[in-house]
């Protein structure tokens, strides 16, 4: 985790060694997200005895607390920026594909949180009131892991995980100077070794697809 740390503190030193930032956007987002499947393996809590099972993941995009997302973007130039954003993703194990290794709940449902550093690149004045952007971004996963043993052992809290990385792609609609909605397809990546009660283990590499719909603010 020392390895992670450093990397954000470096991006964090790059961005605050900028110029003064010639416009700043905020944005907050909703959508539909979904997540493949993903091998999960492990220490049992209270045995230590292996398991590794592939799960199907639910991403339950409206169910409470639903998916959404926020980012600040700085535009140090008109066509490029850098920013950070939270994605507070979710992922559910199915009862069918935890129960036959042993757990009565498996899931990061408060979320699977994506924090990241992004560059952002977008194409203004091109398209009439249509802004496209793109952007990639590291960072790390703070998931609220939930997980149950049907021995008893339960994991409820939030946990550093392990490093992460976003893509995204969209475009957005000027209302205003100021406002804009705007669309887009966005793809997370993490690989998490979370730690559970009584010596237990759960590894697995999440992805997510979503696609966002949301509002900017800019000034």
């Amino acid at each position: 985790m020392r390895k992670i740390s450093s990397l954000l503190a470096a991006f964090a030193l790059a961005i605050a060694s900028q110029p003064a930032a010639a416009e700043m956007e905020l944005s907050i987002y909703g959508g539909s997200q979904s997540s493949p499947h993903s091998r999960v393996s492990g220490a049992f809590p209270g045995t230590g005895a292996k398991y590794n099972a592939l799960i199907g993941w639910e991403g339950k995009s409206l169910s409470s607390p639903p998916y959404y997302g926020a980012r600040a973007t700085w535009w140090r130039r008109p066509d490029l920026g850098y920013g950070i954003e939270l994605t507070h993703a979710k992922v559910y194990a199915p009862a069918a594909e935890r129960t036959p290794i042993g757990f009565n709940r498996m899931e990061f449902s408060d979320g699977h949180n994506i924090l990241t550093f992004n560059v952002m690149k977008r194409w203004n004045n091109r398209f009439g009131p249509f802004t496209p952007y793109v952007g990639a971004g590291v960072g790390i996963a703070l998931p609220h892991v939930d997980v149950t043993s049907a021995n008893g052992f339960k994991s409820f809290g939030y946990q550093v995980t392990g490093p992460a990385a976003r893509l995204t792609a969209g475009a957005k609609y000027d209302l205003s100077d100021s406002w804009a909605v705007f669309g887009e397809y966005q793809f997370t990546y993490s690989s998490n070794k979370a730690k559970l009660p009584a010596g237990g283990s759960l590894n697995t590499n999440i992805i997510t697809n979503a696609i966002n719909v949301g509002v900017s603010f800019s000034f």
